[in-house]
């Protein structure tokens, strides 16, 4: 038996490793500060070396209820969704059932003769050259009112890029940020496998890594369980701004999770549970188009399938952020330094990429 004097320095030594390993959390409290705990607000987990060293919600789910915001909580993740779908894509490969240089006519015979020269890898890495599904909307819903506007699914991005001509740019000459690739992906998902996309990424990922309350949301189908809605800042307040006529689309958007299920799949990327480190590695290299280098808003841009891949301050990364109708979020992993920082917000006035490069910044050694 340990005497106890033994016990107690046991007990320091332990206290002592946990503080070196989260010297912290009082500056995270701090980042956080400006929401009030009935104000929608925002939830964040630390991992380093493989557990959760800080995890902790700030407001509440709603306005309604005014359930408090945890771990468990579920936020729609928007294009931090493109990860999931990059993943879905790269799994058909592993099973020989896809080719990353297979074409949208071969898998889409249908398709319009353009889709010759757009592959899989183009819609992956965002250099297809497909026209906005949005700007397509916007054109045929000309002076509707936005309520009236009905939402769109993937099918019916498909349909309005097989009724297009032409595209911004020919396939891989240039780097352009496209939620209507990741579309295409969830049909290109269910064309190949013969299952719908939502179940394809359940039985594929989410149950494997038993990210038990993780889903594709479609109304009517399924529902999201602590589910947390989107606000946006109105005046002294806030107003519930959950869906919009785009929220209904999946490939590029329509994932909701939680911190306690983002920490298994983080898990399973760090140990190569769903791919080995070989098969993952497309996803990590940075696409280089032909004629224009990759460059979005007048900055440099890389990208592999599903993730932007440039360092911060010398440290190796993968990231993604997403930004949809009163939803803020972003995954930050420093795979060489075993630290992943996640922030999902349910109000459209916080950044989530500087609230977890700011977080991420205390756990960092300096370089």
């Amino acid at each position: 038996m340990m005497r106890a004097g033994m016990l107690v320095v046991s007990m320091i030594i332990i206290a002592h490793a946990v503080w070196a390993a989260n010297p912290e959390p009082a500056k995270v409290d701090a980042l956080f500060a400006n929401i009030a705990p009935s104000s929608p607000g925002a939830a964040v987990v630390v991992i380093k070396d493989g557990r959760a060293v800080f995890q902790r919600g700030y407001g509440v789910t709603d306005l309604r209820t005014l359930h408090q915001i945890d771990e468990h909580t579920n936020f729609r993740l928007a294009s931090v969704t493109k990860q999931f779908t990059a993943m879905a894509v790269m799994l058909l490969v592993h099973d020989g059932k896809l080719r990353y240089d297979e074409s949208l006519t071969e898998i889409f015979p249908e398709f319009p003769a353009y889709g010759k020269t757009i592959t899989v890898r183009h819609l992956l890495n965002h250099t297809s050259g497909l026209l906005d599904y949005e700007d397509l909307m916007a054109k045929q819903y000309d002076n509707t009112p936005d309520d009236q506007i009905p939402q769109i699914h993937d099918a019916g991005v498909l349909t309005l890029l097989e009724n297009a001509t032409t595209t911004n740019f020919p396939a891989g000459t240039r780097w352009q940020y496209s939620n209507s690739g990741y579309c295409v992906l969830a049909m290109v998902v269910e064309r190949v496998s013969g299952q719908p996309f939502g179940m394809f990424l359940h039985q594929r990922i989410f149950a494997p890594l038993h990210m038990t309350s993780t889903l594709a949301y479609e109304k009517g189908k399924n529902e999201v369980p602590n589910r947390a809605y989107g606000h946006t800042p109105d005046g002294h307040g806030f107003r519930e701004t959950d869906q919009s006529s785009t929220s209904a689309t999946l490939g590029d958007g329509g994932v909701y999770t939680s911190l306690a299920d983002m920490a298994r799949w983080d898990d399973a990327l760090q140990r190569h549970t769903l791919l080995s480190v070989k098969e993952m590695q497309p996803a990590l290299t940075a696409v280089h188009p032909t004629s224009t280098p990759a460059e979005e808003n007048g900055h440099p841009v890389s990208y592999g399938f599903g993730w932007f891949v440039d360092p911060y301050r010398g440290h190796e990364r993968m990231w993604h952020y997403g930004e949809t109708v009163g939803f803020r979020t972003s995954i930050q992993r420093f795979p060489k330094d075993r630290l992943t920082v996640i922030v999902l917000a349910n109000r459209a006035d916080l950044s989530a990429i500087d609230l977890a490069l700011k977080t991420a910044d205390g756990y960092l050694k300096a370089k």
